[in-house]
This record gives structure tokens, sequence and C-alpha cells, in this order.
């Protein structure tokens, strides 16, 4: 995004008559704003940056313009599995800026130092393993980076997959809680043993960025986070062990199905926005190929948005610079949004349910989850409570008495 802000410019020398004016706003923040925005029809903003699990609700609301594509845009070049979720009756209501699922980052020295080899599909009982060996605190190394800050968004977007993948699900098929059930139990037992005993001290408050800049330190020895981080801990301007850098398929527990999730971040036009023609063509320009183009040519194929066109991990140059690209693609292309628990569910979505309810519902529950991985509630009683405040949100919603 930053990026995009910088390159700005070139959209505006092209369009005289259109000014770009930006807001940038912290992850949690800037959900609420853009939420609030829209469901008040505010108008404050033309063009929204929205995330994969508002695009179905707020196009089924009517909240949303669609995106008019051309043949230029080649809307077929976008990943079918980003396309499919940012779609409503056959219409792109937003277009992706960037997409990504979730995978295994890891130091390979260190691995090969312990003896270790990493499959392209680990389970989560070898990645404990290999954690425990790597993991020399005062050396300055962890075994494991995860995500514990509290928000849907943050430490839940890991741990459901953590869930799904130890055959757990957010709601059954009559719309009823299954927090705390055994597979819950399971997963995130696992997670606040693993955190425990080989996490940075303070992972209650880490989540993308703070895990992003322990990695680049040298202080992780595996981080499971979004595949954009690929691009940042393989940058030598960036990261310190940039050349020691591996990938492989987010763990597995008792099923492959969700173990690894899928986002990504989109522009989108309130149907408030009286700036339909000029907030259009900058959509299009922002994620067109051109666009890609644009970046390699001023920053190199390494700083190019990842997880959105086929055209991108077809380039011969983009290949060379990014080591992470087939495992990206792989994991991107794995995610089924309509298929990622064992038992079924009533919701679209991997690492989160795409309901309205789900917001409160997920910032409650990660509340909870992170307060257990700090030790201030244990396991049991964290989701006996996040039990009962999901209940009560589904029961005030309407969907079961």
């Amino acid at each position: 995004m930053i990026e995009m802000q910088k390159l700005g410019t070139h959209f505006e020398k092209a369009n005289p008559n259109v000014k770009l004016k930006w807001v940038t706003l912290e992850e949690g923040t800037l959900r609420q704003r853009v939420t609030t925005d829209i469901a008040t029809k505010g108008g404050q903003f033309d063009i929204m940056t929205i995330g994969l699990y508002e695009a179905p609700i707020w196009s089924k609301k009517g909240w949303l313009k669609p995106i008019a594509t051309d043949a230029a845009y080649d809307v077929d070049d976008l990943l079918p599995a980003i396309r499919n979720g940012l779609s409503h009756e056959g219409k792109l209501y937003a277009a992706p800026f960037y997409g990504e699922s979730s995978m295994l980052m890891y130091r390979k020295d260190l691995a090969d130092k312990a003896g270790i080899k990493i499959a392209e599909q680990p389970t989560w009982a070898d990645v404990k393993a290999f954690a425990a060996k790597a993991h020399e605190p005062k050396a300055g190394v962890y075994g494991m980076c995860l995500r514990g800050k509290p928000g849907w968004g943050d430490n839940m977007a890991f741990l459901t997959t953590l869930v799904n993948t130890h055959g757990g699900q957010w709601f059954d098929m009559q719309w009823k809680p299954q927090i705390n059930t055994q597979p819950w139990k399971d997963a995130i037992g696992f997670y606040v043993d693993l955190m425990n005993k080989y996490g940075p001290p303070g992972a209650s408050a880490n989540s993308f960025n703070e895990n992003l800049a322990l990695f680049n330190e040298g202080k992780c020895a595996m981080w499971v986070d979004a595949t954009i981080a690929a691009s940042f801990i393989s940058d030598p301007k960036q990261s310190k062990v940039a050349d020691k850098v591996a990938f492989a398929q987010a763990p597995v527990a008792v099923t492959p199905k969700g173990a690894n999730w899928l986002w990504s971040w989109n522009l989108a036009i309130p149907a408030s926005s009286t700036k339909d023609a000029a907030a259009q063509s900058f959509i299009k320009w922002a994620t067109s190929k051109d666009y890609i183009n644009l970046v390699a040519k001023e920053h190199g194929w390494g700083a190019v948005p990842t997880g959105t066109r086929k055209s991108t991990y077809a380039n011969a140059d983009f290949q060379k610079v990014a080591t992470f690209a087939a495992a990206e693609k792989k994991a991107i292309d794995s995610a089924n949004p309509n298929d990622s628990t064992l038992p079924k569910s009533p919701y679209v979505g991997v690492q989160y349910a795409a309901i309205p309810e789900f917001q409160a519902i997920g910032v409650a529950v990660g509340q909870q989850m992170s307060a257990a991985l700090a030790g201030k509630v244990t396991v049991d009683q964290a989701l006996k409570t996040a039990q009962t405040q999901a209940e009560r949100e589904m029961k005030k919603a309407g969907y079961y008495k």
C-alpha cells in the first residue's frame, strides 16, 4: 500500500483532472472506520481498502458498486480462488491489490544444524520437534513465532487455520458455535504450550508486523503467517537472514482442510461515492498488469504485489527473484473457502466466517485466546467464556433460539 501511494503520482500525471487523497490507518482501525462509513452511507471515501471477508457481505447488501472491467484489464488473469471470493452473481465487486495464503517460513540453516528435513507439507508435530531443537533464547533465537495479538484478523486468522486442521469449525450446520469442543481444546492447548515453551517473550502482543521484525532480525527459527512475508524476509535490504530462508506449506494436524488461509486486500467503491468514473479508473490502474510491471520497473520484481494474477507467476523475471513463488501459489490455489472444515459448515471462509456477526465474535474470542497465551486464564476457561460470548451474539442475531 505504501508503494501504491508513492506510485500514485504516475496515475495523477496520466489523469491530471484526478487528485488522490490518502488516509492510512492501522489494520484494526481501518476495518472499524470503513465498516462504520459504509454502513451509515457516510460517503467519506470514494475508494476503500476492504478484505475478502467484507466483499461478499457488502456486495449482497448493495453497499458496493461493481467494478467495470474491460478487455485490457483481463479479469480472467485473476487467480480463481481470489476472483471467486470477490464476485457476487457473476460480477466483480472489488479488485485485488494483493492476495495471500499462509505458509511455513523457516531457517534452512537451523534445520540443517538440527539435522531436520522439513517436508513440503509438514505436520504440526514435526514443527514442534524442530522448534524444540532450534530454540536458543540465550543466543537470541526462538523456536517459533506466531500471532498472539487479539483480533479477528490478527491472532484469530492464524488460530482458525490451526483449529480447522485439528478438525474443528466455528459453527455447525445449525449455526451453533463449536468453540468449547475437543478440536478447539486440542488446537489452542497445542498453541499455548508451543508458544510458552518455544516462543518469544510477550508473544500475546505480536501480530504480523512484530513477527516480521523478529524474523528479519534472525530471532525466529520458524514462522507461520501470510505468504506476503516471504517477499520481505528474502529481501537482503530488509532481512539479516535473507539467504537462509526456506518455505513449506502450512503445517497440518488431523486434516489438511483449512490449514492455510485465503485473503486478499482489495480496492472497492462504496455505493455512496459520487466520483465513480475517477474511482473506477484508479482501481483499474492500481490492480492491472501494467501496474505490476511499473512496480517491477521502479523497484524490481521482488517488490511486486503477489497473489493476484496468473501472469505474475508465469513471468520468468518474477520466478527468478521470488524463491517463494511456487510455494505461495500452491498455498493460494489449495485454499477453498467453500470447503475448509472437516465437519460440514454453513459458512464461507477459511480463517473467518463470512457473516456480519463474525467481526464481533472474532474480536471477543481473540481476546480470550490472547489472555490464555499470556497465562491470565486457562485454555479451558478461555474456550468456555468464548463459547458463551459467541452463543449470545448468534442468538441475538436470530440464527437460532
